[in-house]
């Protein structure tokens, strides 16, 4: 795609329409209330949240597009000056509330922009997400794919999102005298926060402007900000320290839970450790019985041909759990079968682990990856880790995971398809 037409996740000056999947922060840098560059296209829960995170923000340049329905879009080349068609079909991503993909299509070829996604196919959710993918695909396969790569490593298995809430669920059922805190972010893990409310019949505590969020969202009746309400609270996950937990333990007996998918890659690495997880031949087909998932009486999670293993204590008074936001090895996997990409972009490129998708998946055209062979950490040995890193890993991933995504810029202007090259091919951006 020429360049100067379209930019995903990317508030610089340059291209002519701006596409946001979703309102992490890692995703909205150089986005702000005095922001002007051109129209900002989003999904509809995007749009309604993004007056509260960016008030001021001029609403007249908020495009809205429906998910899973394919719009179409005319810009003009700079080049030749000529209409640019672009058809452009948001996809649910499963991440946070309003995250979608985008699949691009028009002369330049079929370009799929995964965001942070999610894609746990024995859900409803995600198999209509995937049946709005490959309708829009008719039956082409994707000439460059931008993927988020965060857990792009074999290592990183991990159960459903819905295990893990029940194995959170269980947890706080063996502690009925302790005070619960759970480290979220701005956005994200709502679904978490619901599933917990509803098992245990509580309401969750949150800080006010979590609350306005859940008002946006729709979830008002779930959420209080009067602690003298309840014993299970979501904290921001900046507040989620080992002080705090002190602190808060000489007041009264308090646990902290961090749900990451982090962890649970460097964990991998110890046999004697374990770790909740779905094996590489189980993936996430769509069609794996929901009875191969087992639940013991004690809080710790058994899936078919593992053995139980329970939550991780990292710190005193702290736990991990396995619930993520990003898709896990098997579910990038079951996407890269689905769509077939000839080209792949790692939209994170700073990692601890070698997430670098040409070195797992075969048959890739990996002239257009974002990270080389020698920029791989060498901190990976076979199947084991360095001590002394895998201790300080352990300590800062979970406390401080989002230290590996702070410095990414997620951000793109779309690149060229190595497939389909544009007939100007002096006004193309090169790798």
């Amino acid at each position: 795609m020429e360049k100067g037409l379209v930019s995903i996740d990317r508030w610089v000056k340059g291209s002519q329409a701006y596409f946001l999947t979703h309102l992490h922060a890692d995703h909205t840098r150089g986005l702000s209330p005095l922001w002007t560059l051109g129209p900002l296209f989003c999904s509809p829960i995007t749009a309604r949240l993004l007056p509260s995170r960016f008030p001021g923000l001029d609403s007249s340049l908020i495009r809205v597009l429906e998910i899973g329905l394919t719009h179409s879009i005319t810009l003009i080349s700079k080049c030749s000056g000529s209409e640019v068609h672009i058809l452009v079909t948001p996809i649910d991503a499963n991440h946070c509330p309003g995250a979608v993909m985008y699949l691009f299509r028009g002369e330049f070829g079929t370009v799929l922009h995964t965001g942070d996604f999610r894609w746990e196919l024995d859900s409803e959710r995600a198999q209509l997400a995937r049946r709005n993918l490959l309708d829009a695909l008719g039956g082409e396969r994707v000439d460059l794919l931008y993927l988020d790569n965060t857990y792009c490593h074999p290592f990183f298995s991990f159960p459903t999102r819905e295990v893990a809430a029940q194995q959170v669920v269980d947890f706080i059922k063996q502690h009925p005298n302790d005070e619960i805190i759970i480290a979220v972010d701005n956005l994200g893990k709502e679904n978490l926060l619901v599933y917990i409310s509803q098992a245990l019949g509580v309401k969750i505590w949150v800080w006010p402007e979590r609350l306005k969020t859940m008002h946006i969202l729709g979830l008002d009746d779930i959420f209080t900000t009067d602690t003298s309400l309840t014993r299970v609270r979501a904290v921001p996950r900046y507040s989620f320290t080992l002080d705090t937990l002190e602190g808060l333990n000489t007041i009264c007996p308090t646990i902290g839970i961090m749900p990451s998918g982090l962890t649970w890659g460097s964990l991998a690495f110890e046999k004697d450790i374990g770790y909740v997880g779905l094996s590489e031949s189980e993936g996430h087909s769509g069609e794996k019985s929901k009875n191969n998932r087992k639940r013991s009486t004690n809080g710790n999670i058994k899936l078919a041909g593992d053995q139980i293993k329970p939550p991780w204590k990292f710190q005193e008074y702290s736990y991990s759990f396995p619930y993520s936001d990003h898709a896990c090895f098997s579910e990038i996997q079951e996407l890269m079968r689905t769509v077939l990409p000839k080209n792949v972009f790692g939209i994170v490129s700073a990692s601890s682990f070698d997430i670098h998708p040409c070195h797992h998946f075969d048959n890739l055209n990996c002239e257009l990856c974002t990270v080389s062979g020698s920029e791989i950490s060498t901190k990976v040995r076979g199947n084991h880790l360095d001590a002394s890193f895998r201790n300080k890993l352990n300590r800062r991933a979970v406390l401080h995971q989002n230290l590996n995504r702070s410095n990414v810029k997620c951000g793109r202007h779309l690149q060229p398809s190595a497939s389909k090259t544009n007939r100007n091919e002096g006004c193309t951006e090169k790798g």
